[in-house]
């Protein structure tokens, strides 16, 4: 007698296996990532194990001071450098043993790529919707078909009546909305921006940060942006700060009604504890503390307290 099968108790477990395996079911994980440049003689270490991760429809933003790192990770993300050690996924796609074919395929398919400088992301010959119909071209899907989608992009991002211009004709913060649309014009499952508002003023970094909130909230499409410009706080619900090659803090947003019924923005910060145990403190804790080799530290039920090590005040 052939015994029944209980699918739920096959799922509970393959769930459970999920949660044991870092990362689980997000749609980015980056474990324990190392990159090492050779330059000359030297050996430049970018990365330093960094570990993160993203879920799916998430819009967070990357921060960090200039050598940090955060370049180096968008480019390992994005399938334009590849990884010395460690693992790194995207949407079911191991990046670092990839293979050519593979890697061409995760990038026309998978991501869609949104550069700091205008003149990398359009094609100055082409007008707008010719320039967000490209990609669908090269895919194979042309005529009437590709042109709707690419004019339901130029309206996503509010630009549907400027399809007839080319991007000389249009504003920095114009073209880099025609960048977006194009970068979504394969349906990508995740959107990286590397520095979008860096070319631009205030007002118009405010309009294409606002598109882009749109575009998540709309497409579904994860949004992973790099960037110096403070006004993406006001934007996304999580920031991750990298320093040497790490993450070191992340900022949480959320939002509440208070009891007289206005809505107010909550942001937390935590500081990072990696996967061996690992954490960077914040450097104005480290001056304040005067805090330097060794600290000590002691163990309550709730917290842990850091101490300097009073043989180096001696």
């Amino acid at each position: 007698m052939t015994e029944s099968v209980d699918f739920q108790t096959i799922r509970q477990q393959a769930a459970e296996t999920r949660r044991t395996v870092f990362g689980g079911d997000a749609l980015i994980v980056c474990d324990n990532l190392i990159k090492i440049y050779k330059v000359g003689e030297l050996e430049v270490v970018a990365l330093q194990g960094l570990d993160l991760l993203v879920e799916n429809g998430e819009f967070i933003a990357i921060v960090g001071a200039s050598g940090s790192g955060k370049s180096t990770l968008l480019n390992i993300l994005g399938g334009l450098d590849v990884p010395t050690a460690g693992n790194v996924k995207v949407a079911g796609y191991e990046l670092l043993n990839m293979s050519n074919a593979r890697r061409t395929e995760y990038r026309r398919r998978m991501i869609g790529f949104v550069w700091q400088q205008t003149s990398r992301n359009l094609l100055p010959y082409l007008t707008a919707i010719e320039n967000v119909a490209a990609p669908m071209t090269l895919d194979g899907l042309r005529g009437s078909v590709s042109r709707r989608r690419a004019m339901d992009l130029l309206d996503l991002v509010g630009l549907a009546d400027r399809g007839d211009h080319r991007p000389e004709q249009l504003s920095g913060g114009e073209q880099q909305r025609v960048a977006i649309a194009t970068a979504l014009a394969n349906a990508p499952r995740v959107l990286f921006a590397d520095e979008p508002t860096g070319e631009l003023d205030t007002k118009t970094s405010n309009e294409v940060f606002e598109v882009m909130a749109r575009v998540n909230a709309e497409e579904g499409v994860t949004i992973v942006v790099v960037t110096h410009d403070p006004l993406v706080a006001g934007h996304v619900r999580r920031t991750v700060s990298i320093r040497d090659g790490r993450t070191s803090s992340e900022v949480l947003r959320r939002s509440e009604v208070s009891d007289d019924g206005e809505h107010r923005v909550i942001s937390e910060e935590f500081v990072v504890l990696d996967r061996v145990g690992r954490l960077q403190l914040p450097d104005d804790y480290i001056e304040a503390l005067e805090l330097e080799r060794r600290v000590r530290l002691t163990l309550d039920p709730d917290h842990i307290n850091v101490y300097r090590d009073s043989n180096d005040a001696q």
